[in-house]
């Protein structure tokens, strides 16, 4: 388990006075993005009337529509770098208390690229990626991101932009030295053409074979690939069915996927946007310090949780052979 910092006791302290310090701006951006919306409504009414008058009523909805859409998008462009500056402060504060860092900008690096490798992450067309936490999390290099990957599906009228994986991905080197590559992902992705789980598969190049683990609550939920069966049933003890099942509950997530590759545990999971402490209002400050520290702190302690070295029996590593 990670200290988590006090909310309190940060905004005591040099947090809560450049917090204040804050405030005319955050005034003053507030002021710009009421006044982007109320000229959109204005816009789009004034639309709507005009084209009305002529009898072009489906046009005056959708021109009315897009005029007052296109004010409620410039207002919240408006505020956007000031809610990032907002964030900034209060996520590298929480770091700092941490002895961590942290950046809203984020470039992807190795971690993103392994878990494309690995096809932890779909496919996708576009990507956007912030909130890069990193550093040393108990006695292990950490790092996390937050990604935002969608895809362009349809043609002409009906083309439209889906959301296929926003969440976070986070890398931890892992407390054992392995030789193999080991990959824990939900069950039934790669199945026979007449059905049944296949036997082996390749991922990342690499040819893996279908891991039999001794639980089978974890078969139930999850499969495990590698190319090492004795080291994958090391590292995949039945405890996780309860570990990786507790990252996913934390954050109400989904699909969650593992990679034992290289000395590091990479760690995927749709978990939502997280740690958007950052608001015009200065009175939910408290509250979204609050809840950043919990987000962080739930999963630093589920990633160290999952790092820990599990009890294990002669049969666990027999696996198949029961």
């Amino acid at each position: 388990m990670i200290e988590k910092p006090d909310a309190d006791a940060l905004l005591a302290g040099d947090l809560g006075r450049w917090l204040t310090a804050q405030n005319v701006e955050r005034g003053e951006v507030a002021r710009k993005a009421r006044k982007a919306r109320r000229t959109g409504f204005i816009v789009a009414a004034g639309a709507f009337v005009v084209l009305a008058a002529f009898g072009k009523v489906d046009w005056a909805f959708k021109v009315g529509f897009g005029c007052a859409m296109i004010g409620f998008a410039w207002a919240e462009w408006s505020k956007r770098p000031m809610l990032n500056k907002l964030k900034g402060g209060i996520n590298g504060a929480i770091a700092q208390a941490l002895e961590l860092d942290y950046s809203v900008e984020c470039t992807p690096g190795q971690t993103f690229e392994r878990a494309k490798t690995f096809q932890l992450v779909p496919g996708y067309d576009n990507s956007s990626f912030q909130d890069l936490w990193w550093g040393v999390l108990g006695a292990s290099p950490f790092t996390l991101h937050e990604a935002c990957l969608t895809e362009e599906r349809g043609s002409g009228k009906n083309r439209r932009t889906v959301t296929v994986f926003q969440g976070t991905i986070m890398s931890l080197g892992f407390n054992r030295a392995f030789t193999s590559t080991t990959v824990i992902e939900p069950n039934g992705e790669r199945t026979r053409f007449f059905g049944g789980e296949q036997e082996s598969a390749t991922i990342g190049g690499i040819e893996m074979g279908r891991v039999d683990m001794v639980d089978p609550r974890f078969e139930d939920r999850f499969t495990v690939w590698s190319n090492d069966q004795v080291e994958a049933r090391y590292l995949v003890h039945p405890e996780y069915i309860e570990r990786l099942i507790a990252v996913e509950q934390a954050f109400a997530g989904s699909d969650i996927r593992a990679l034992f590759h290289g000395g590091d545990l990479l760690i995927t999971l749709k978990s939502g946007d997280l740690f958007e402490s950052g608001s015009l209002e200065a009175d939910r400050d408290r509250a979204l310090l609050e809840r950043s520290i919990t987000q962080f702190g739930a999963l630093a302690d589920l990633a160290i949780k999952l790092n820990e070295r599990a009890r294990m029996r002669m049969r666990d590593l027999a696996g198949g052979n029961r």
